[in-house]
């Protein structure tokens, strides 16, 4: 609806004498008494042409009024135009619709630009959690909703494998395995991982090299052997990290960039060296500051501390100046809602490297509260004291997990209820939509059985698609492609979700008060060619979320 109605809307205000097109903002209407769709062009329009907005909106609709594919057009408060399509029209774009392939559903909001998205990218010392779980479902969803709006898309996994927590982990599991090898004297670490995992990869430790480390301890001390096992422990603990992705059903990531590898290369040393030549840097207190405040920060940050050590922003400033070299258009980090105030830093680093820091967005992440019986539910101690991504996934299913992590913006905080979304009720989200697809499966599938054409659509006539409920579900489906360029411009796979449950809402009702193969022939080619449109839909948008469109549940 919106492409046809935007060429329509250009050619009118060329007519105007308007030489440079503005974007056509096309919008459903919440209430029907307000038309099938509505433009805010006659305002967008008000200071080029230096005319109020509604005289604007009276000059379109007088152009365009007369227009075949529209029953009403009227002007609404200041200068909404609210447009009435009619039912031929609808039922002819059902019909393109139905023949057509995806990219008829779709609209070019990339146009070829390079997007890098970055997600999860969990510290390698502990299984992924359910919060990473959420981060995850949105990431994958993102990917797939701007390569199927024509961004170039590539996902990378970045490796915190630097810092203080990775040789932590090595410590915790060093301390482990002495314990294993009789040493129970041998002291864990005061902040040292906890969990049965410790005790597995410590088990898995011993195994591969024996008890020599816990015999030479006296003689040269820990370090040869704490190093052993952060060495060991780190690449157990990316192989789960991979192989709960994998269980997660997230696609491959097209890269892994490991922290370390910056420092390793030199790249942390010359992003500083950079910014130093720039004047960006300073000295105070024995460390090194970076002058945030001079771009978008509140206040100034250490780059290195008093004692030589650097900060993780050493290595964050690096990372971000490597991902901009590599010439991406837009660079996209998902995050935790608690690295909320790490944005306008690395926006600084940006602008000081001479970047455009319109080209970096951080998505917050929220997150999740596990309920059982409207209880906070702790399903399992193997992990210390939080629940993995893994415990969730064998519960639930993994398209329950991702869907229901979907059904709010990302930022919000969200209650995963296990009473919930393990019910086969419409109060679940995940098996109301799916059970969409699986119900009209099984009503193609008796049509067939009937020897009804339920493949092809070119020839059918959907002029008997007339009760309010098909012309509602007509429009839904219609209004899809402007879904999609909604959560691809805004970066919020959500918007497809809420969708997904609006459109299963009108279905399932519909399904009960009419019958779909019927006596009269011509009604029932129309309402099986509405139920393939349907399924069509449910299927791509379900695709784009990663989660599966069932053919029976």
């Amino acid at each position: 609806m919106k492409k046809d109605l935007v060429k329509i809307l250009e050619t009118a205000i060329q007519a105007m004498g308007v030489s440079a097109l503005p974007q056509i903002d096309v919008e459903i209407p919440k209430s029907g008494a307000h038309g099938h769709v509505a433009t805010t062009l006659a305002m967008g329009l008000a200071k080029a042409l230096r005319k109020p907005p509604r005289q604007i909106a009276e000059d379109i609709v007088a152009a365009i009024k007369d227009n075949p594919q529209f029953e009403k057009v009227e002007i609404a408060g200041p200068g909404f135009i609210n447009i009435t399509f009619t039912s031929s029209y609808l039922h002819a774009s059902l019909l393109q619709l139905l023949d057509g392939d995806t990219s008829m559903l779709r609209v070019d909001t990339g146009r070829g630009r390079r997007a890098l998205v970055e997600f999860v990218s969990a510290n390698p010392t502990g299984p992924l959690h359910i919060g990473h779980a959420r981060g995850a479902a949105v990431g994958n969803a993102l990917c797939n909703l701007l390569q199927e709006s024509g961004f170039s898309v590539e996902r990378e996994f970045y490796i915190n494998d630097a810092g203080r927590q990775v040789l932590l982990l090595g410590e915790s599991v060093f301390a482990r395995y002495m314990h294993l090898c009789g040493f129970e004297g041998y002291t864990f670490p005061e902040e040292g991982y906890r969990g049965d995992y410790i005790e597995d990869i410590a088990r898995a430790f011993r195994e591969k090299e024996g008890d020599h480390h816990s015999q030479v301890v006296n003689e040269e001390g820990p370090q040869k052997g704490i190093q052993a096992a952060r060495e060991f422990a780190y690449r157990k603990m990316l192989d789960l990290i991979r192989k709960d992705l994998d269980l997660f059903k997230v696609k491959p990531y097209d890269r892994w960039v490991s922290e370390k590898s910056l420092y390793d290369r030199g790249e942390v040393a010359g992003a500083i060296s950079f910014l130093k030549d720039k004047g960006a840097l300073y000295e105070k207190d024995g460390a090194l500051w970076f002058r945030s405040t001079g771009y978008t920060d509140d206040k100034d940050r250490v780059v290195i501390k008093s004692d030589g050590a650097n900060t993780y922003f050493a290595s964050d400033i690096a990372y971000h100046k490597d991902k901009l070299d590599r010439g991406y258009d837009i660079i996209i980090d998902i995050w935790g809602a608690d690295h909320h105030g790490y944005i306008p830093r690395i926006e600084s680093v940006m602008r000081a490297f001479g970047y455009d820091s319109s080209r970096f967005r951080v998505i917050l992440v929220q997150m999740v509260n596990l309920l059982k019986h409207g209880e906070p539910f702790q399903m399992s101690k193997r992990a210390g004291t939080f629940v993995t991504l893994s415990d969730v996934v064998d519960l639930v299913g993994a398209d329950t997990t991702k869907f229901i992590f979907l059904t709010r913006k990302s930022d919000s905080h969200l209650d995963f209820d296990i009473d919930v979304v393990t019910a086969q009720s419409a109060e679940n989200p995940v098996y109301y939509v799916q059970y969409a697809n699986a119900r009209i499966n099984s009503i193609l599938a008796n049509a067939r059985e009937k020897g009804l054409e339920t493949n092809r659509f070119g020839g059918v006539d959907l002029s008997p698609l007339s009760a309010p409920e098909e012309m509602e579900i007509i429009r839904k489906l219609l209004s899809y492609p402007m879904v999609l360029e909604g959560a691809a411009r805004s970066y919020e796979p959500h918007h497809i979700t809420f969708y997904l449950q609006q459109l299963a809402g009108i279905f399932h009702p519909y399904y009960h008060k009419y019958k779909v193969v019927g006596d009269d022939p011509a009604l029932t080619a129309a309402r099986l060619a509405l139920c393939a449109g349907i399924q069509k839909v449910l299927h791509d948008a379900l695709t784009i979320l990663g989660v599966t469109a069932p053919k029976r549940m």
